[in-house]
């Protein structure tokens, strides 16, 4: 039976490769980005967010089956948090009420490698207490961090819900997946500077032979929000070529 599926960051990258899958597939999908697809609209932005709340829920009253939160940026910037962590939580937090209307309700947060990165506590923490001015002003202090900061506020937000009464009571599974280094409009600037690319092979060393194409990555967020067991929930699902066993290969 056809799906209705939400997809933020869908006009590039792994957002637009999941979404052409499941349009392949016969679903239905209500794209979110800055524009270029369905719905637009500005997720590093309270009015942002809930705005693309309202229109989705204008376009599917009776409900969605799936979401995936895959709207991101990766720069040394405060802004960095503002979308990857506060506005992802939100996507996943307002659409919930549609999502339990469902009969098979699924949801991905695109997570990161870049979540086991060190980075700082500080902003993590004001990121899970839900104070996006504190964890934005801290940011400031360490730009650097700020992605690797932002995907394990993340992986953390997404490993808690999971397992609450309105998410995994109420029969939703929620899961994160964490792609090493797609080949993907984000990064592809990165792979202009020598330096980069080298700091890119010490942080995400791989055992395959290349990285991944966005098309890669959306065959298996397409699992997560197709499977039909509930039981697969709260997990980060690692697609990155090896990274995660190479750098923690006792960690499981």
């Amino acid at each position: 039976m056809p799906r209705i599926i939400v997809i933020t960051g869908a006009a590039s990258g792994i957002g637009k490769a999941t979404a052409e899958l499941f349009r392949r597939a016969g679903d239905t999908v209500i794209g979110v980005d800055l524009s270029g697809t369905d719905v637009a609209a500005d997720l590093s932005k309270p009015e942002g967010r809930a705005a693309m709340v309202a229109e989705v829920t204008q376009r599917a009253p009776h409900g969605i089956d799936g979401v995936l939160a895959g709207a991101g940026i990766s720069r040394p910037d405060p802004m960095t948090i503002a979308v990857n962590y506060f506005g992802a939580v939100a996507t996943l937090e307002g659409l919930r009420p549609l999502l339990a209307k469902s009969a098979k309700p699924r949801a991905v947060a695109i997570c990161s490698t870049a979540a086991i990165l060190p980075g700082s506590d500080t902003v993590v923490q004001a990121c899970l207490a839900g104070e996006e001015a504190a964890a934005i002003a801290a940011c400031a202090t360490v730009p650097m961090s700020a992605y690797p900061d932002s995907k394990k506020a993340l992986t953390l937000w997404m490993r808690a819900a999971a397992v609450k009464t309105e998410w995994a009571g109420a029969g939703i599974s929620l899961n994160g997946i964490g792609p090493g280094v797609v080949l993907s409009p984000m990064t592809a600037p990165l792979f202009d500077d020598p330096a980069m690319v080298a700091a890119i092979q010490q942080s995400n060393p791989i055992a395959t032979k290349g990285y991944a194409r966005p098309e890669e990555i959306a065959e298996v967020i397409h699992f997560l929000l197709t499977v039909d067991t509930p039981y697969l929930l709260g997990q980060l699902l690692f697609v990155d070529g090896g990274s995660d066993a190479l750098l923690r290969p006792s960690h499981f």
